[in-house]
């Protein structure tokens, strides 16, 4: 590079920059200014960032949850670190547990249902890098949401479309009109 463009190298040399590693511990003491971070193996990871079709359908589930929860115990929360290994900490887009609230500031144990929903800028293959983590963590419910084409599917060891979202567990099913409306 030529003498001339040496603030070319400072510009540089700020994007490309080293990560910084962080303890497992430092990272579940940081708060983020803005959208929540992941954690993989002492890096921080950046989320994609939400845009209104995806902040409608997490609204949606969570009315719709909260419309249930006396009667079956459910208890969804919108963007909570949990640990789907050791060192690595996801952020589901929604956490679901039942029978109770799990105690503490993070919970110990996998909730029964994780769902993600989809944004304009997420790419598939992190998304479902990102499920078969939530299975492997003994989530039971690995559920995908796109608002775009009104369509939900599963995570069960591999990604498929269904018709409807169910709960065996208390006998309740989520339709794309309940959380989409009606089309």
């Amino acid at each position: 590079m030529s003498r001339g463009c040496e603030g070319c190298w400072a510009r540089y040399n700020l994007i490309v920059a080293t990560t910084v590693l962080l303890s497992e511990e430092e990272y579940l003491r940081t708060s983020f200014p803005d959208v929540d971070r992941e954690f993989h193996d002492g890096e921080v990871r950046e989320r994609s960032l939400p845009d209104l079709p995806h902040a409608s359908v997490v609204k949606s589930f969570l009315r719709w949850f909260l419309a249930h929860e006396a009667d079956t115990r459910l208890f969804a929360f919108p963007e909570l670190r949990i640990r789907v290994a050791p060192n690595q900490h996801r952020v589901p887009d929604i956490s679901v547990f039942w029978p109770q609230v799990p105690p503490g500031r993070l919970p110990g144990v996998p909730p029964l249902i994780a769902i993600e929903v989809l944004s304009s800028d997420d790419r598939l293959a992190d998304v479902r890098n990102k499920l078969a983590e939530y299975w492997s963590h003994g989530v039971r419910h690995v559920w995908l949401a796109e608002p775009d084409a009104r369509v939900f599917s599963v995570f069960d060891g591999k990604l498929r479309q269904t018709d409807i979202l169910e709960v065996p567990e208390v006998n309740l099913a989520v339709t794309p009109e309940d959380i989409f409306g009606a089309p």
